[in-house]
């Protein structure tokens, strides 16, 4: 049997002839992995920034609510309503002028100056007679009478009319002359003249006729 010489065993760890034998760093390069900082062939996707939004607006605080507990309401008890105290009535003033019928009008004539001189207004002045007219009163008349009664709606001057006036009149002052007729009338014309006066009434002529002077409650 041929005897072949023996080969020499050959590691696969040394470099062939020619190939510088490689160092240890090299070897190491070898076996670890590529760094963060190379470059890198493979396409990598590169997640997209998320686009920041709005913020958060900060909580608004609740609206009150209408059943949050609170004083029970007052519900008003259904009765008669309380009454109201009646309003006293004006007071008029009653005087007397005690004077012959035949001199009623003359002495009335001065006591309506005597209201003019004391401040009196003329259209707060009226002058009622019993008897004749008086002649002022005839005067007016003479230019018709709706001139006349226009005079008594003007409120401008003393208006002179006989007691039987049936008009709504209402004066501060009113003079009634009592310058004829029976005693009968003269008393129904004392209270007619009293509802057409708010503060005064001044009675001129007969003392048998006159009233009695007093405070007499008048008409508001």
């Amino acid at each position: 049997m041929p005897v072949f010489p023996e080969e020499p065993e050959i590691h696969e760890s040394l470099p062939g002839p020619g190939v510088p034998f490689p160092r240890e760093s090299d070897a190491q390069a070898l076996r670890a992995p590529a760094s963060s900082g190379a470059t890198s062939t493979v396409p990598t996707t590169v997640a997209a920034a998320p686009v920041p939004g709005p913020r958060p607006a900060p909580p608004r605080p609740a609206p009150p609510r209408a059943d949050r507990p609170g004083p029970p309401r007052q519900i008003p008890r259904s009765g008669p309503a309380p009454r109201r105290p009646a309003a006293a009535a004006p007071q008029v003033e009653t005087e007397r002028v005690a004077v012959p019928a035949a001199q009623a009008l003359e002495r009335a004539d001065d006591l309506v100056d005597r209201l003019l001189d004391a401040g009196r207004n003329p259209g707060d002045i009226l002058v009622l007679t019993v008897g004749e007219a008086h002649p002022w009163q005839q005067h007016e008349l003479s230019f018709g009478e709706e001139r006349y009664w226009a005079q008594l709606a003007e409120g401008g001057d003393v208006f002179y009319a006989d007691v039987a006036l049936t008009r709504p009149v209402r004066r501060e002052v009113v003079v009634l002359v009592l310058n004829g007729g029976p005693a009968a009338r003269a008393a129904e014309a004392h209270t007619k003249a009293l509802g057409h006066a708010t503060a005064l009434l001044v009675v001129c002529g007969d003392p048998a006729q006159l009233p009695p002077a007093r405070l007499t409650p008048g008409r508001a």
